[in-house]
């Protein structure tokens, strides 16, 4: 954890030792099986896309599905799923906002007056926030909840590691050579912090030309697969350019998209988390 003194004196609730006593509890009335956080190096690569995709992906495989959106200056799930109604609450907590096919969502953005207002908050309030999602909304039996990060290694990354039962992660990443370095990063946190590595997603992977069937390595050659063997782990997909994905995300459809490309990682990750 990064501890800064010899913990061979510490008595036995020292903080580092025990890592659990960090952790926050959920809200009494609230059931969350498995937690699963999707984290990338940098911003821009699709990681919202990605956690978007995979909840409709285990919602539609009969699981019962949560988003909590921890990128809290820059929320676009509820975009994604196209909700503009804003969250409400009970004497027992906050409710979240149910997507059209079951998808429980909670987001700043279902608090805000308007969605487009800018959340100028320093960071002791942001992460905050998160803790907040997770303890004090009421998550109902939920058998899989994706953590969308904010991109990099600050703040909430280590909140979330450290505050919520994180059983895995997903590290979202783009061909690019620079991007190969900065996954890295994510991917020695994940170490540093003992959380598990479920694999990596490599989205904007290639483009297939619609007139001939040829693939297209738009940004040049991927680097994924020596990164997942470096760090024994692996790739759970890889994603094409598509351009009617990415328009049903920004029309907020995405759980009307045909797609199937989630489809075997969500198979990897039952399997790992069983």
């Amino acid at each position: 954890m990064g501890c800064s003194h010899d913990c061979s004196s510490c008595s036995s609730d020292c903080k580092s030792k025990n890592p659990e006593s960090m952790r926050e509890s959920l809200n009494q009335y609230s059931s969350v099986k498995k937690v699963i956080a999707v984290v990338s190096g940098k911003g821009g690569v699709g990681k919202s896309l990605v956690t978007s995709t995979l909840a409709v992906t285990f919602n539609r495989l009969g699981k019962k599905t949560a988003i909590l959106d921890a990128d809290i200056t820059g929320p676009s799930i509820p975009k994604a799923f196209g909700i503009n109604e804003r969250a409400k609450g009970n004497e027992y907590g906050i409710i979240p906002v149910t997507t059209e096919t079951g998808i429980d969502i909670m987001s700043v953005n279902l608090l805000l007056e308007n969605p487009t207002d800018p959340v100028v908050w320093r960071s002791p309030v942001i992460t905050g926030t998160v803790k907040q999602f997770w303890k004090d909304v009421i998550w109902e039996n939920e058998d899989y909840m994706f953590v969308d990060m904010p991109p990099g290694t600050g703040d909430v990354p280590l909140t979330v590691f450290q505050s919520l039962p994180i059983d895995g992660i997903i590290v979202v990443a783009s061909p690019q050579e620079l991007v190969s370095m900065i996954v890295e990063k994510a991917v020695k946190m994940a170490n540093m912090m003992n959380v598990p590595i479920l694999g990596l997603v490599e989205n904007m992977s290639y483009f297939v030309c619609p007139d001939c069937g040829k693939k297209h390595n738009i940004f040049g050659e991927s680097h994924i697969d020596e990164i997942a063997e470096r760090y024994n782990t692996k790739v759970l997909a890889k994603l094409p350019i598509d351009s009617d994905l990415a328009k049903c995300v920004d029309d907020g459809r995405v759980e009307l998209f045909e797609g199937n490309y989630l489809d075997d990682a969500a198979q990897e990750i039952e399997k790992a988390l069983a």
